[in-house]
């Protein structure tokens, strides 16, 4: 299959995690390529500082051998403990402004994007630091109410991790990031359009209330174009049932999805949303995030 899609989160597919093992690492790529997508930002969850070294290097070998890999997303380890999804809490830290600096002479110009808590100490500062970097920065895996989601897109915020995940919802007198996200035309709503993380009406009503401004991306983890059973994230275990659904093992915590780009056009185009608009959030919508 020719790839057409722009997939900027996304943590690895056919039994391999990106940042594994440089094979593991193209394979991945591979297992998604044959599912439409022609370019990826390869996604790390937080992991311990040496591992996490390792994976930004295994990307950098791969990303000289297939220039389809665009980046690096570090999603952590600067993410709320309240809000961890699927990763380990042992590995997060706070984003003093050395933490950061360490990341970033670490990538060396490979990380494209990060995912930040605004209401972590030491976030705001760590924001303008990445942003100053060239790196994109998204708000996710937070507390964070509207008003604090909205000084971090002052600071330099323009993305939102998967929207309505890892994150508080819209409530009659807050809306939460996702409110501030889509109020607001400097930023970019990632969602997951499996039909599983996001209902397919909601879906369709982000795209209502902020065209142009919504970027489909899977979040998948190694099971993604695989078979069901138990796989690595990081550092635990997670289980995928056979609809395809992954659970961190033993819990009922969502980790990541088996989703690929594919799927998430044809669940969008299902839930009534026109076509070029699910074509633009497929394609050059992430494109513009990442500055093409």
């Amino acid at each position: 299959m020719t790839g057409i899609y722009t997939d900027i989160h996304c943590h690895g597919g056919g039994g391999y995690a990106f940042g594994s093992t440089v094979e593991g690492t193209l394979a991945a790529l591979e297992a998604h390529r044959e599912h439409g997508t022609a370019r990826v930002v390869a996604s790390l969850v937080s992991e311990p500082i040496e591992q996490t070294v390792a994976g930004l290097e295994v990307i950098r070998e791969a990303m000289r051998l297939d220039p389809a890999i665009l980046g690096v997303h570090l999603e952590g380890p600067f993410i709320a403990p309240a809000r961890k999804g699927a990763h380990d809490p042992a590995t997060l830290r706070l984003p003093t402004r050395s933490a950061v600096a360490e990341l970033l002479d670490a990538g060396d110009g490979i990380i494209r994007q990060v995912t930040i808590a605004p209401e972590l100490d030491h976030a705001m500062e760590a924001i303008e630091q990445f942003v100053e970097a060239g790196v994109v920065v998204a708000v996710g895996h937070t507390e964070a109410d509207a008003a604090m989601a909205r000084e971090a897109i002052d600071r330099g915020a323009t993305l939102l991790t998967h929207g309505f995940n890892a994150m508080r919802g819209i409530v009659a007198r807050e809306m939460g990031p996702v409110g501030a996200a889509w109020a607001d035309e400097r930023v970019t709503i990632e969602l997951i359009a499996d039909g599983i993380h996001v209902d397919p009406s909601l879906i369709a009503a982000v795209f209502r209330a902020a065209p142009g401004r919504v970027a489909l991306m899977t979040d998948a983890m190694a099971a993604a174009a695989s078979a069901p059973g138990r796989y690595l994230l990081g550092t635990l275990d997670v289980d995928v049932t056979e609809d395809g659904r992954a659970y961190v093992a033993g819990t009922q915590t969502l980790a990541g999805s088996t989703l690929t780009m594919d799927r998430a056009v044809e669940v969008c185009l299902a839930a009534g949303v026109p076509r070029q608009d699910v074509m633009a959030a497929a394609t050059t919508t992430p494109e513009r995030v990442l500055g093409y």
